[in-house]
């Protein structure tokens, strides 16, 4: 069972909570003119992936958390998905995840499935969900100490939430999927944070929510998942780019070029006398000749001829040229 599993059956009024008001500083130039979840991977916006996934798996309402150039995530959403009950809380100031989390929730005790905007997740959710339980995805790492961490108990029971700690007493990173029974309880955590300034590394966290309620008594779930693609560098894009493409169907080779599959190529895009793939997307209205081309995503009318490409990344309208192809022309990427 992997991400793609549906949830019939499952709560079929789930809310979703998604912050997605991130600037992308670590993926310019790509996010100088769009949001880091508009980046196409796989022929749609990062967040069309989350979405479709989250719709599929029983969900109708959603509060998408948007900030920076959130008009243009706005705009996506509402053509994309009509028939999606989605509002947009704007986060004018970024105050930690806690902070952003508190923006979508509702006061009513429901439940309420919570996951980061800017990440693929690898998970069965119908396992994750169905089994009504305050649940928190874990994923084992080598080095915890860049990540929330959960230390649970020989049931799998959370007992302690530690946000980044210096010296982490386990392994468990939190993956950014949470499922909270009652989110009245969880709005009224990030509040009492809110209140008494409670901060760490000066943002108001969740993990620091969630670890009040479990002192409070609440119980809580670690869940390890197969795994989780964060989006926030060029290396972690790649990644779940990589993991999107196997995922999808590549198209059949009715150019003039050879393709290695995975790939997408946009049907407005123009490729010939090239070799594209694996791993690789070629957006609307891209020009690519005489290339030969490897885990890397070409922007909307992105011109590359006669390059070899390889772990790169070129943003929209960007130009890749040389006046043949050798070896030594390497892309870059970002």
């Amino acid at each position: 069972m992997s991400m793609w599993t549906c949830l019939e059956g499952i709560n079929n009024t789930m809310r979703a909570v998604i912050p997605a008001a991130g600037v992308g500083k670590r993926l310019r130039p790509f996010t100088y003119e769009l949001p880091k979840v508009m980046i196409s991977l796989a022929g749609k916006p990062l967040i069309g992936h989350i979405l479709d996934h989250i719709t599929s798996s029983g969900v109708t309402s959603v509060s998408l958390i948007v900030g920076y150039m959130g008009e243009q995530v706005i705009e996506y959403v509402r053509e994309t998905y009509p028939d999606l009950r989605v509002d947009f809380p704007y986060q004018a100031e970024r105050r930690g995840l806690g902070h952003a989390v508190l923006m979508g929730l509702e006061e009513k005790d429901e439940d309420v499935l919570i996951l980061l905007g800017d990440t693929i997740f690898d998970v069965d959710f119908r396992t994750f969900i169905e089994n009504n339980q305050n649940s928190i995805a874990v994923v084992q790492v080598d080095d915890p100490r860049r990540f929330g961490v959960a230390e649970v108990n020989s049931e799998n029971r959370v007992t302690r939430l530690v946000e980044k700690p210096d010296d982490p007493r386990s392994n468990l990173a939190l993956a950014g999927l949470y499922y909270i029974k009652n989110q009245r309880t969880l709005s009224d955590a990030i509040r009492s944070l809110i209140e008494n300034d409670i901060t760490t590394r000066g943002e108001y966290q969740l993990t620091d929510a969630l670890q009040l309620m479990i002192e409070q008594g609440m119980d809580v779930k670690a869940v390890e998942i197969n795994g989780w693609y964060d989006c926030g560098t060029k290396d972690s894009l790649l990644a779940s780019h990589k993991f999107l493409l196997k995922h999808s169907v590549s198209p059949e080779n009715e150019r003039n070029c050879k393709l290695v599959p995975p790939v997408f190529i946009h049907p407005t895009a123009q490729v010939s006398e090239s070799t594209i793939g694996p791993y690789v997307t070629i957006d609307g209205g891209a020009i690519v000749s005489g290339s030969e081309i490897e885990n890397a995503i070409i922007g909307k009318d992105t011109v590359v001829r006669n390059m070899i490409l390889s772990n790169a990344l070129l943003d929209d309208q960007s130009m890749s040229e040389a006046e043949e192809i050798t070896p030594i022309k390497k892309g870059l990427g970002i």
